[in-house]
C-alpha cells in the first residue's frame, strides 16, 4: 500500500484523483465562457500533460467540448531528441483523433542557428535573452491572432503552467492568481483587457511533479486515456528516476544554463548514448561570446559633438567566425547522424538544407544586426578611451 505523504502541517498532500477533479472544475468554470479553446504545447512534460489530459477528458465526456479546439505546437527546431520524437508520435495520435494541430515555427531568418550564424547575433545570455520570445512567444501570438481573426471571438488559451515549476514564475502567480476572485484550486485564470485576443487558464496549476509523472508514465499511454506515446518523455527527464532528478529541459546545449542536466541524463542511456557529440554545442556557444570572434564599436562623436553611447561594446560575430562555427555544428550533426544510421536510431535535424543555404546567403550578403556594418574593429582590439569633452586617452597596450 502506498504510503500517505503529509505536508508541513500534517495534512495529506493532494493526490492524483483530486488533482484531476480540480482540473475538471477549473475547465467547467471557465471553459463555458469561451466557445473556442487553444492549447499552447511546447512538447515538455507539463504542456504535454495538459494536452493529453484535456483530450482525454473531452473524449470521456467529463468536460464538454468547446465549439473548436486548436492545438499549437511550438517547434523551436532545437528540442532534445526524445521530446521531439515523442511530439511527432503525439501529433500523429492527435490527427487520428481528429484534433486540429498546427506546428508553429519562427520564420526562417529568426530561427536559432540562422539568426546566430546568418545575422551574427551572439547566443542568448541571461542579460540578452532573445530566444524565448523570438522562437516561441512571437510565433504563438501570430498563430493565435490568426485564429482570433477566423473566429471573431476571444480565445481561451490553455497553458501548462504549474506552481513549483519555477520560483520566479510562482512569484508572478502569487501576485495575480486572485484577480478574478476565483476560489483557490480553480486554476490561474487571466481575462486581460477587453481588447486582448485571448484569456488564459492554467488548469494544472495545482499539480505536483509526481502527479505529472503518474499521468505521463502510467495513465496517458493507456487506451482508456487516449493511448498517447508519452513514456518516451521520461527519458528526457531521467527515466524511472525522473521525479528525483527533476531536470528542466530546453534547447539542445541551451546557453542559458550552466549544465545540460537533461541531455547528460539522456546520453547515459544505451539507446541515446550516440547523442553524446551534442554536448559540444554548449562549448561552441560559449566560444562564440569571446571577443576575438566578434566586432567592437569604437567611441564615435556625433555631429552635435556628443559621444555615442556604449563605446567599445562588443557586438556581432564576424563573417569568418560564423563560417567556422557553422562547420563545427555541421560536424556534430554529421557525427550524430552517422552513428544513428549505423545503430538504427533516430537522426537529428538541428540544421536542415533550407537553413544551411539561408545562412550562407546571409553571410554572402554581409548581413549584420541593425547599427553594424561589418567594418568595425575586431573585439579583441584594445581601443583608445574617448570622453564627451572631445579628449582621448590613448591605451598603453597597443
Amino acid at each position: 500500500m502506498k504510503e500517505v505523504q503529509l505536508n508541513l502541517f500534517g495534512s495529506k498532500r493532494i493526490e492524483f484523483d483530486e488533482c484531476v477533479k480540480l482540473t475538471i472544475e477549473s475547465l467547467k468554470t471557465y471553459g463555458q465562457m469561451h466557445d473556442h479553446w487553444a492549447i499552447a504545447w511546447s512538447g515538455g512534460k507539463d504542456s504535454t500533460t495538459l494536452l493529453t489530459l484535456i483530450v482525454s477528458l473531452i473524449a470521456s465526456g467529463q468536460i464538454e467540448a468547446p465549439k473548436s479546439l486548436q492545438v499549437f505546437y511550438a517547434d523551436t527546431r532545437m528540442e532534445i531528441p526524445p521530446l521531439w520524437i515523442a511530439a511527432k508520435g503525439i501529433i500523429k495520435r492527435l490527427k487520428e483523433l481528429n484534433i486540429n494541430i498546427e506546428i508553429v515555427m519562427a520564420p526562417l531568418d529568426d530561427r536559432f542557428l540562422v539568426y546566430i550564424l546568418g545575422r551574427g547575433v551572439p547566443p542568448p545570455s541571461n542579460t540578452f535573452r532573445w530566444c524565448t520570445g523570438q522562437l516561441k512567444v512571437e510565433p504563438m501570438i501570430t498563430a493565435l491572432q490568426k485564429l482570433y481573426d477566423q473566429t471573431g471571438q476571444k480565445i481561451l488559451m490553455l497553458t501548462g503552467v504549474r506552481q513549483g515549476e519555477s520560483a520566479i514564475r510562482d512569484g508572478r502567480i502569487a501576485m495575480s492568481c486572485g484577480k478574478d476572485g476565483a476560489e483557490c484550486g480553480q486554476g490561474w485564470y487571466q481575462t486581460g483587457l477587453d481588447s486582448d485576443i485571448c484569456s488564459t487558464l492554467a488548469p494544472i496549476l495545482h499539480w505536483r511533479v509526481c502527479v505529472v509523472w503518474e499521468w505521463l508514465k502510467y495513465n496517458a499511454p493507456q487506451k482508456a486515456y487516449g493511448q498517447f506515446p508519452t513514456v518516451i518523455l521520461a527519458d528526457a527527464y531521467g527515466g524511472d528516476e525522473a521525479e528525483e532528478i527533476n531536470a528542466r529541459t530546453g534547447c539542445i546545449g541551451c546557453p542559458l544554463v550552466e549544465e545540460d542536466t537533461s541531455l547528460k541524463t539522456v546520453i547515459k542511456m544505451d539507446e541515446w548514448s550516440y547523442l553524446k557529440p551534442l554536448l559540444g554545442l554548449k562549448k561552441i556557444y560559449r566560444e562564440m561570446r569571446k571577443p576575438q570572434y566578434r566586432l567592437r564599436k569604437d567611441g564615435e562623436f556625433k555631429k552635435d559633438g556628443s559621444l555615442s553611447k556604449n563605446q567599445q561594446r562588443l557586438g556581432p560575430l564576424d563573417v569568418f567566425a560564423r563560417i567556422d562555427f557553422l562547420n563545427q555544428i555541421l560536424d556534430i550533426q554529421y557525427e550524430v547522424n552517422e552513428a544513428a544510421e549505423r545503430l538504427g536510431r533516430p537522426e537529428i535535424d538541428i540544421l536542415n538544407e533550407d537553413e544551411y543555404w539561408r545562412i550562407l546567403k546571409l553571410i554572402e550578403d554581409r548581413t549584420f544586426p541593425n547599427g553594424w556594418t561589418g567594418d568595425e574593429v575586431k573585439g579583441d582590439v584594445i581601443l583608445d578611451k574617448k570622453y564627451a569633452d572631445g579628449s582621448v586617452m590613448e591605451t598603453m597596450f597597443k
